[in-house]
């Protein structure tokens, strides 16, 4: 990205401000969430899932039958024993995994096909970082519904354990690692012993997707420093990343799976927590007036895992409740062709796949 690709979400003020006007501007609806609409049956991943849109997806899924891994880095046990409380289902699971790194994203993987949870990151340092395994009463079973919401907008750009920068491997890589060992390792549900349909991969994107005037092929992967002045440009641009992968994976699975992109508007959770301590009784106050509270912001998610409407279509973007179509860019089968091949590339140079 450079200097002169500037937009309405390069800077806090500018993105909070279309975020507010993106939010109350009118939009047709494309389809109405029902109580009715169940999950009974069926098992559904949800990462991120620990606090903010995250856990109100989760809890969402637990009211409506769903068995659900919650794949956090934080909140273990408790955020899944407040969602069994409040729902009264006793078949939620939460398995740790830090998308910054690849070990745990393999780690997770494994878990997932061989029925065992991971114990926190803490727990698994005091051990010499060597996974601790705690088994299951049962395997979980294979995913129906994937929900891909983990995010975040660092204050400042950060090394992974692998060299990456942060928020390209969180807000992107891991997306496309994960996905590709969970379809390495057949962990999907593509028998619909479930009676589900075929499975259903949603990524929670935005639209600030749409904001970068290009992509810079060259530099996919490398490892740049930055300050915050800097990182919300840098999340349109993987966020843009992120539906390119999102269209393009539609392609290579359809007609098995059925994925989904959407923008849930601005949400009031912590995602803003590493900005400047200066602006943050501003940013509160502004959220919680102006922006959606998860709970709501979590209908369109939940729309796209449930409802029966989407039962039969191959790829969707939505814009809260609104079909609409995605960036031509993300839409181009060039640019989609071009951003597997570069991302298989790094994941072999990483031995990530």
């Amino acid at each position: 990205m450079n200097g002169k690709n500037k937009g309405n979400y390069d800077n806090p003020v500018s993105a909070t401000l279309t975020g507010i006007v993106n939010l109350f501007r009118k939009n047709r609806q494309s389809g109405e969430l029902k109580s009715t609409d169940r999950l009974d049956g069926r098992t559904v991943l949800v990462d991120g899932a620990s606090s903010g849109l995250g856990f109100a997806i989760a809890t969402d899924c637990a009211r409506r039958g769903a068995r659900v891994i919650m794949a956090c880095r934080s909140g273990i046990p408790l955020k899944g024993e407040i969602i069994k409380k409040v729902t009264g289902s006793r078949d939620i699971h939460m398995i740790y995994v830090d998308y910054s790194d690849i070990r745990s994203i393999k780690n997770l993987v494994a878990g997932i096909k061989h029925g065992f949870i991971h114990l926190t990151g803490e727990d698994l340092n005091q051990r010499n970082n060597k996974p601790v395994d705690t088994p299951v009463d049962f395997p979980f079973g294979k995913i129906d519904i994937m929900i891909c919401n983990a995010g975040i907008v660092p204050a400042k750009s950060r090394k992974t354990p692998q060299g990456l920068e942060e928020m390209f491997m969180v807000n992107y890589f891991s997306k496309f690692i994960l996905i590709s060992l969970l379809l390495k390792n057949n962990c999907f549900n593509l028998h619909e012993t479930s009676g589900s349909g075929k499975p259903r991969i949603i990524f929670v994107n935005s639209e600030t997707h749409r904001n970068p005037k290009k992509f810079e092929w060259e530099k996919f992967g490398r490892y740049e420093s930055y300050s915050i002045g800097k990182s919300l440009e840098l999340y349109g641009y993987y966020k843009l990343l992120l539906a390119t992968f999102a269209v393009e994976l539609s392609r290579r699975l359809t007609p098995e799976f059925s994925v989904f992109a959407l923008c849930p508007g601005p949400v009031n959770s912590n995602i803003g927590r590493e900005a400047p301590k200066l602006f943050h009784p501003l940013m509160k106050l502004v959220f919680y007036i102006f922006f959606r509270s998860p709970k709501k912001a979590a209908i369109p998610v939940m729309y796209l895992s449930s409802s029966k409407d989407m039962e039969d279509r191959d790829f969707d973007y939505f814009f809260l409740m609104s079909r609409k179509e995605i960036d031509e860019k993300a839409a181009n089968p060039e640019n989609g062709k071009k951003l597997w091949e570069l991302s298989e590339k790094l994941a072999g140079e990483l031995q990530a796949i």
